[in-house]
């Protein structure tokens, strides 16, 4: 007898065998002296949620952020350098959220490397910590934040729930950010933004060249080439697309995997229906920057599409977004059973 197997049933047979993976108790840890809360699973380090101040970073961040089995996955450079990195665009720094023009106020690449006087850069001040919760099966931590302009006008107020989450050797972040015009906010379509994580050297897609990068200022950053070796990262979307041609196009998820050292390391970032844009625009470049722009469409389809996006004053949007950090590398039939599942989160 010989049998079948259909993408749809094995996408089945990858949520039943999940089930059976028990969830992993999750603890958060209020770190006032270090400005951070430190998140554990199953015992083990995974993230920290860091709100270092403005004279450090410009926003508060996820970072480090490690494998089930204690593998750093994100860049150290500049907080914590490590031999062999990259040294460009300080302002990618763990896991972050923010956006490269809100009312002519750049907050993407706002860092204390560029010059402030001859380009308004916007700053996201964390304001506080409304609710810390760890929990059995999933952690929670819902955060405010204030974007506030070069002059220190507050512009948007930002309320952000992340919920950690483990299986298994599988770690998962949901972040829930709503952010609400205290003023009215135009943020037009340009390439750099918005949910993205700046990863670890080994999971870097092969550099063949050197390259020139050019943001909506007209300030370059010049990205070398490197020594290869141990350098294993691909790309691959939801509809196929694999390796750098992932960049500036749409897709509810894309995966990185890689190797570091002797193990196989998936991050997958998902989209949700019922963000802006849906299914965005993934900004996923080869040197380790992997995020997802819903905004940039203008930037991305070349001026086919443009969104302009703008919140009048009082009107709120939210974003959300799944991001999986997995010791092994995921197939496709999973991703989608992720993001089946977290299509059902409000």
């Amino acid at each position: 007898m010989k049998f079948r197997y259909t993408n749809i049933a094995i996408a089945a047979f990858s949520l039943a065998v999940s089930g059976l993976v028990q969830a992993q108790k999750v603890d958060l840890v209020d770190n006032k002296k270090e400005k951070k809360v430190e998140v554990n699973i199953d015992g083990k380090p995974f993230t920290s949620y860091f709100y270092p101040g403005e004279d450090v970073l410009k926003k508060a961040v996820l970072y480090p952020v490690m494998t089930a089995k204690g593998t750093l996955i994100t860049r150290g450079w500049p907080l914590d350098p490590r031999p062999g990195e990259r040294i460009d665009h300080p302002h990618h720094v763990g896991i972050w959220l923010n956006y490269e023009n809100v009312n002519d106020n750049d907050y993407w690449n706002n860092s204390n490397a560029v010059d402030h006087v001859k380009h308004a850069y916007g700053t996201i001040k964390h304001t506080g910590i409304t609710s810390l919760k760890s929990g059995k099966d999933k952690g929670e931590l819902t955060v405010t934040a204030d974007w506030v302009d070069r002059d220190g006008k507050l512009t948007l107020q930002e309320k952000t729930t992340y919920i950690f989450s483990g299986k298994g050797t599988t770690r998962t972040v949901d972040r829930l950010t709503t952010l609400t015009a205290v003023i009215d906010a135009a943020m037009p379509d340009v390439k750099d933004g918005m949910f993205a994580i700046r990863v670890a050297r080994e999971l870097e897609l092969p550099s063949t060249k050197p390259e020139i990068f050019t943001d909506a200022s007209g300030i370059a950053t010049k990205v070398p080439t490197l020594n290869n070796d141990g350098i294993t990262g691909n790309y691959r979307n939801s509809n196929g697309v694999t390796g750098e041609d992932v960049w500036a196009k749409r897709a509810v998820w894309c995966n990185l995997t890689g190797k570091i050292k002797d193990e196989d390391i998936s991050i997958a970032i998902i989209d949700h229906p019922k963000n802006v844009g849906y299914p965005a625009y993934f900004h996923a470049r080869g040197y380790g920057l992997f995020a997802v722009n819903p905004l940039g469409q203008k930037a991305f389809s070349d001026g086919k599409e443009v969104l302009n996006f703008k919140l009048k004053k009082g009107e709120s949007t939210t974003f959300r977004y799944r991001l999986v950090v997995a010791s092994e590398h995921l197939s496709d039939a999973s991703i989608n059973a992720m993001a089946t599942d977290f299509a059902k989160v409000k």
